[in-house]
């Protein structure tokens, strides 16, 4: 989710059942409902996390699969991450669900020279990684996996 300037949307958050874990930053998105389809799922997850309204979906950029414990609840998911672009009107969360009223924090607009300067934690978990080929214009033919190896794991636990 970028604005006018190329900065990124991110929402900060907490695991309500691990919260000495510490908090990350994430893009705001979500799973597709039954029926629904990627650019429509893409739209209510926009508007449920961030109040936006009004955004270009662009092509999806990066997969990944991931496996994560979340409010006690165990994930196992393939993710299909697009550009989107919108005008930089953020209204706020409108429809989010229980568990994200408690772990989601402020939403803020990153510059991308801010994001790796302060390397925050993420996710995706590698979006610093591959964040500014696509701030300069460069979007891969079809979609990269960012998947995380072992070492992201091993780092998001608070293994290392």
């Amino acid at each position: 989710m970028f604005d006018p300037d190329d900065r990124l949307l991110l929402i900060n958050a907490v695991d309500p059942a691990a919260r000495d874990a510490g908090d990350w930053w994430e893009i705001p998105g979500g799973g597709i409902d039954p029926g629904e389809s990627p650019e429509d799922a893409i739209r209510r997850e926009l508007w449920e996390e961030a109040g936006i309204s009004d955004a270009e979906i662009g092509p999806c950029v990066w997969t990944q699969s991931v496996q994560f414990t979340f409010g006690g609840w165990h994930f196992d998911q393939d993710e299909w991450i697009h550009i989107v672009r919108c005008d930089g009107t953020a209204r706020g969360p409108a429809g989010l669900e229980a568990l994200e009223q408690i772990a989601f924090g402020v939403q803020q607009w990153w510059p991308l020279d801010d994001v790796l300067e302060h390397q925050p934690r993420t996710i995706p978990y590698r979006m610093t990684e591959f964040l500014p080929s696509l701030v300069e214009g460069r979007v891969p033919s079809t979609p990269l996996d960012i998947s995380p190896g072992p070492e992201h794991t091993r780092i998001w636990h608070g293994l290392d």
